[in-house]
């Protein structure tokens, strides 16, 4: 059945979208690589996941009271056995989501922002890899092309090194790629490990929003609960550091703020128009926190690091339109 909604609708989600996923991204980079004072780096990840999914956590709990008229626990209270099993594989979700965000920030520390964000913008590879390799799944070609151009840009990128990102960080590409492709990994496992969610028969079932709060509350949990145990420097040190620097906290609740209400509109967008609305979007959305990148902080990229970007964005570029002929191929009788 055909989506609709109206263009004045979808011009205030796209815009919305833009606006807070750009803002999003300039603070990301603005809290991991920047200096606050004389060469001083918060370096507290864990505390930002934290802000994050507790802001989500509400915005999707209120977003769902709004639209559903219902509570996003339903799921598990009215669903017997498979409520259970959904309720197991959502704390494997929250696990993998939980530890794959400060991985990514790790190698901010060796790494170029620009070459984290390239990578983090291709999430069909670990998906792809993910489900191949534990569910077997198989793919059209063209997805195996779009992985193929997507992952030999990416490695260009990072190779590529200008003069200019040994300043921002150690130079040591080994290590952040490897920080990188964990990181990926994990993303990869927490999606697939929700596209199977998807699919245990539930009486009551998920919505964006619902998973939105659910999962987010459970990372909070965990990683509030991994803190306290393991991890209370963290805190200590991010309290001295808002001492010194109290901008931080602004930093950070809008960060996150912005990375919720963001997320509404991803939902508005896919449940009143489609997909390809949403993928066409998300890629210029992801090209314009680029070239935001390059302007407000100063990057100076080289001819082989434009390759690698034109190659990325060519891949999902075609993976978007691949995906957009295959709808419009008719149902055979």
């Amino acid at each position: 059945m055909k989506k609709e909604g109206s263009a004045l609708l979808l011009a205030i989600c796209v815009l919305g979208l833009y606006s807070t996923f750009l803002t999003w991204s300039i603070l990301q980079e603005r809290i991991n690589t920047t200096p606050y004072g004389d060469n001083e780096y918060f370096r507290a990840p864990l505390i930002i996941n934290i802000v994050q999914a507790f802001l989500a956590s509400i915005v999707g709990l209120i977003y769902t009271a709004l639209t559903t008229k219902s509570s996003p626990f339903d799921v598990f209270t009215h669903n017997g056995t498979q409520g259970w099993q959904a309720f197991k594989s959502l704390v494997l979700i929250s696990i993998c989501s939980s530890v794959a965000s400060p991985v990514g920030y790790k190698s901010l520390a060796h790494l170029d922002y620009l070459a984290y964000l390239l990578a983090k913008s291709c999430k069909l590879i670990p998906v792809m890899f993910v489900h191949f390799t534990l569910y077997k799944t198989r793919f059209p070609l063209f997805k195996y092309v779009v992985a193929s151009l997507v992952t030999l840009g990416v490695t260009i990128f990072t190779l590529a090194h200008s003069k200019e990102s040994k300043k921002v960080n150690d130079g040591n590409t080994a290590l952040g790629l490897a920080y990188l492709i964990g990181s990926m990994l994990l993303d990869g496992l927490t999606n697939s490990t929700q596209d199977q969610l998807f699919k245990i028969p539930l009486e009551k079932k998920f919505t964006g929003a619902k998973l939105m709060c659910i999962l987010n509350l459970f990372i909070f949990v965990l990683t509030a609960g991994y803190i306290v145990l393991f991890q209370r420097l963290q805190i200590s040190n991010t309290y001295q550091f808002i001492q010194k620097y109290p901008q931080l906290i602004y930093d950070i609740v809008v960060f996150a703020g912005c990375g919720a209400i963001g997320q509404v509109f991803i939902f508005i967008i896919l449940e009143r128009f489609d997909s390809i609305v949403l993928i066409t979007a998300t890629v210029t959305r992801k090209m314009l926190s680029m070239m935001l990148s390059v302007v407000l902080f100063g990057h100076h990229l080289n001819i082989n690091q434009w390759i690698g970007v034109v190659l990325v964005f060519g891949g999902i570029g075609f993976e978007a339109f691949a995906k957009f002929q295959q709808k419009r191929k008719p149902k055979s009788d």
